[in-house]
């Protein structure tokens, strides 16, 4: 087994060399224009679990997972040329949804402010005047 601190150094650098390696190297046009978000990989050094988004959001998910499966093989083989590793482990790719659950967090709490001043502006408002008698 590893130490923790060797796994996550193993981990950033297999998410280094991914990105680089999509955005230099692969020509899948399913693959194009994502970014590796993270990598965790497991203590034994058997799985890296590999968390993608682009910036189109999920409505491309399937196609981009689809693409990376399909070159699964090719990106094990390449990364294990570049780390220097007596086992490389398995990769296994996540869609990673945190920018667009970030983005709808983020509408949510501007729509609060919206409706807050929104109110503010009610409040500061004097009330009309109904009573025409009243001089």
């Amino acid at each position: 087994m590893v130490s923790k601190m060797r796994v996550q150094r193993i981990a950033e650098r297999i998410r280094e060399e991914l990105s680089e390696m999509l955005l230099q190297e692969v020509s899948d046009p399913r693959i194009v224009g994502i970014s590796v978000t993270d990598v965790r990989v497991d203590r034994e050094l058997a799985y890296a679990n590999i968390y993608v988004s682009a910036l189109e959001g999920s409505e491309r998910s399937k196609e981009i997972l689809e693409g990376l499966r399909h070159a699964r093989g090719y990106l094990r083989s390449e990364l294990a040329h570049r780390l220097d590793l007596r086992t490389f482990p398995f990769l296994r790719f996540h869609w990673d949804p945190t920018y667009e659950q970030a983005e709808k967090i983020d509408r949510l709490i501007a729509s609060l402010h919206e409706d807050e001043e929104d109110d503010q502006n009610n409040e500061e408002m004097p009330p009309a005047d109904t009573d025409s008698d009243t001089v």
